[in-house]
């Protein structure tokens, strides 16, 4: 089962990578998610030449750094009274990172083309299943806001607990002095050069359904197609009733 973080922040995830920079932490890690199970500090040092110490020392840099798991256990077919104590062995972590500049959540436009998918397959009607699949997880990301910000309810507060789940989802909010924020970025560009409407449908929906989920925030959301950043517009509480007569594409 992957073990994705998602409620971890850009520069974080940039640390752990860059922990790879060292050439004989990287070594050792290229010769421990090679290896089929778990390896020793004796085994890696070996594998890659350097003395046990200096294993040891970056192996647990890389555990700690989350990119290695480790577990304590005896070689392969070592059992018994005679066996020895168990080691400490690693392997590849769980855990799953991706750094992409600008930010790209295709991991995101996947989960909602696979759970229409599914619906397909059930009978839904395409346009209905990808509405619901998007709604489901806009959904999902606006429990996140309510999570972020506890008992605080204001607008202002909604608005600024939105904002910062968009923006750890790559999207890049900027608020203007009119209250529009606007989406810098598009999580998924690559679709969206290819795909525009089925991809501004799905962020439409994804991000209508978040502000439902997160009421007190008088946001609203709507299409604005523009060059260079997402479809999608949220309107602020002031500039909402401005809003009204766009017409949505």
């Amino acid at each position: 089962m992957r073990d994705v973080d998602e409620d971890e922040g850009f520069d974080r995830q940039v640390g752990r990578i860059a922990a790879l920079a060292e050439p004989i932490r990287r070594a050792l890690y290229r010769y421990v998610t090679a290896e089929p199970g778990p390896v020793g500090r004796e085994q890696a040092a070996s594998a890659v030449g350097v003395a046990p110490h200096i294993a040891k020392f970056h192996l647990d840099r890389l555990e700690a750094d989350g990119l290695l798991d480790s577990e304590y256990s005896r070689p392969p077919g070592r059992t018994g009274p005679g066996a020895g104590r168990p080691a400490k062995r690693y392997r590849r972590a769980k855990r799953e990172l991706s750094v992409s500049l600008p930010e790209r959540r295709y991991d995101l436009a996947g989960r909602v083309m696979a759970q229409a998918i599914d619906a397909c397959a059930a009978g839904m009607p395409l346009a209905d299943a990808l509405h619901e699949a998007a709604a489901t997880e806009g959904r999902r990301l606006g429990e996140r806001v309510s999570d972020r910000l506890g008992r605080r309810r204001s607008p202002a507060s909604v608005g600024q607990a939105i904002n910062g789940v968009l923006s750890d989802f790559g999207y890049e909010p900027r608020t203007g002095d009119d209250e529009v924020v606007t989406l810098a970025n598009c999580p998924f560009h690559d679709l969206a050069q290819e795909h525009t409407d089925l991809v501004c449908g799905i962020n439409l929906d994804l991000i209508n359904a978040l502000l439902e989920t997160c009421e007190g925030s008088g946001m609203q959301a709507r299409l604005e197609p523009a060059l260079d950043r997402c479809c999608v517009a949220l309107s602020g509480p002031r500039s909402a009733g401005t809003s009204e007569g766009h017409e949505q594409t």
